[in-house]
């Protein structure tokens, strides 16, 4: 459910020579071989208040890839340091945004600084007087002046008539249509995945939904199995209310078990549990006790409560493998074979309050790894979903952001990067989606293919709507 939140030594190197030839003593002295590379990386955009505060971006204007492994970004004070992770690079032309409210944050008036990792070599810099409103962004990327534009963390600055760019057209039809009866399931309906001629929806209030098509394109609840009303989630052990925002099924399919992210327990409203929990949903019962919860609070940054995860998808690891993904937790390609019994895949998660979407095996042990972490450019995610045919995850915020969908790839670097941002139908209000899912390949026709949101806020009655995207 969508909620605000509010912000609350160039070392001197010292060279003893004895008896150098005065051509080698200037071969010593050049400028290290980092230099120019590392003049190619700038501080690009700066969010210091509203749902992603305290967030600063990095740009590589140059031509060739800069490892930017233990850099260091600091504000004005010198005791505060966010340290880059190993592993992490930045490709030409690409952007990368950093989360830096768990180790300092970022003021009215204050800096933006950028060191190498010794501390002390400056890199760039930015400092302003005023909070940014939203967003103090270079324009042009990377060479020009800031100024004050949207929040596009992850992406190209919106930088207007200088070079920016605002979402493309919805890449299908406009129209849209309900895809359920009225009032079936009331508010806070939110995470979706088709499977085949299944919809799993996960509810906030604690519940999962098995839908099947209804005949006319839309969707209704099975009304076999105890599966009418949906079904009561509980964490192991069966005790709590898990506040279920994402579901996702892994190759094996829902007989492997379904897989709902839940940001909280909403008997302890107030204290975040990321945890993704795995449900068999074999059986005949109204209530689904989770087998396995994999509790991911202490790995990520704090955020709100009722600001965490919103999101889940499962990603093969042929898929990742293929494109060349980068484990962000070895700093080389990712090898899935180092990771143990993991059901062939990975989960990405998307958290609302900091717009990032991040990448984790979980193995069956119930040990996890974050292999990867993507700054989607967007206020918010509220849902995450994986399209195979074209090798890309679909991030989707919602009213939020006007209801904007981004498309990300594994670029030349490793890494996930955002490659198109698209504006909602124009045939969808601006409603509060909070999920999003899509047909397979085999129901495309003539060109396009059924994809579905479900509306939170359960506008004029309906949860459900769908539409279209090219195949």
């Amino acid at each position: 459910m969508t909620v605000s939140r509010a912000r609350r030594r160039r070392r001197d190197l010292t060279l003893v020579f004895a008896a150098v030839p005065a051509l080698l003593l200037g071969a010593l002295t050049a400028a290290p071989a980092h230099a120019a590379p590392a003049d190619d990386i700038r501080v690009n955009e700066v969010v210091t208040t509203g749902s992603v505060e305290d967030s600063i971006e990095l740009y590589n204007k140059g031509t060739a890839t800069v490892d930017v492994s233990g850099w260091i970004l600091k504000d004005d004070n010198n005791g505060s340091k966010y340290t880059i992770a190993a592993g992490t690079t930045l490709a030409p032309g690409g952007f990368r945004a950093f989360d830096v409210h768990a180790r300092f944050g970022l003021g009215s008036s204050d800096k933006a600084r950028l060191y190498l990792p010794d501390g002390s070599t400056l890199v760039d810099s930015h400092s302003w007087s005023s909070h940014s409103s939203p967003s103090w962004s270079r324009c042009p990327d990377g060479t020009g002046a800031f100024k004050a534009a949207a929040v596009t963390l992850g992406a190209a600055n919106a930088c207007g008539g200088t070079g920016g760019t605002g979402p493309a057209a919805w890449p299908g039809a406009g129209a849209v249509a309900t895809a359920d009866a009225a009032d079936v399931f009331g508010g806070d309906l939110s995470g979706l995945h088709q499977e085949g001629d299944v919809l799993w929806a996960a509810q906030n209030s604690g519940r999962l939904w098995r839908l099947v098509r209804d005949g006319s394109g839309g969707w209704t609840p099975d009304t076999a199995n105890g599966w009418a009303s949906g079904k009561t989630l509980r964490f192991p052990g069966g005790s709590g209310t898990p506040d279920g925002e994402g579901v996702t099924v892994t190759g094996a399919g829902a007989a492997g078990g379904v897989f709902v992210a839940s940001e909280r327990n909403g008997d302890a409203s107030g204290t975040s549990r990321l945890s993704v929990l795995r449900y068999d949903v074999t059986g005949t019962g109204a209530t689904l006790t989770a087998t396995r919860e994999w509790n991911l609070t202490a790995d990520l940054p704090a955020t709100g409560s009722n600001a965490g995860f919103e999101a889940v998808t499962w990603v093969p690891d042929a898929a990742l493998t293929a494109a060349g993904l980068k484990d962000s937790s070895t700093g080389a390609p990712y090898a899935p074979a180092g990771y143990g019994a993991h059901g062939g895949g990975v989960f990405f998660v998307g958290v609302e309050g900091t717009g990032a979407v991040h990448g984790y095996v979980l193995q069956d042990s119930g040990a996890f790894t974050r292999v990867t972490s993507v700054a989607t450019g967007m206020a918010g995610v509220m849902e995450v979903q994986w399209e195979p045919q074209a090798s890309r995850l679909w991030a989707v915020c919602d009213d939020t952001c006007g209801g904007q969908h981004r498309t990300l790839k594994v670029d030349a670097s490793g890494a996930f990067a955002v490659t198109a941002a698209y504006a909602r139908p124009t045939g969808m209000p601006d409603v509060n989606n909070e999920g999003f899912a899509l047909a397979g390949a085999d129901e495309c026709v003539a060109g396009g293919k059924p994809v579905y949101w479900s509306d939170d806020s359960n506008t004029g009655g309906h949860a459900l709507r769908r539409g279209t995207v090219t195949c």
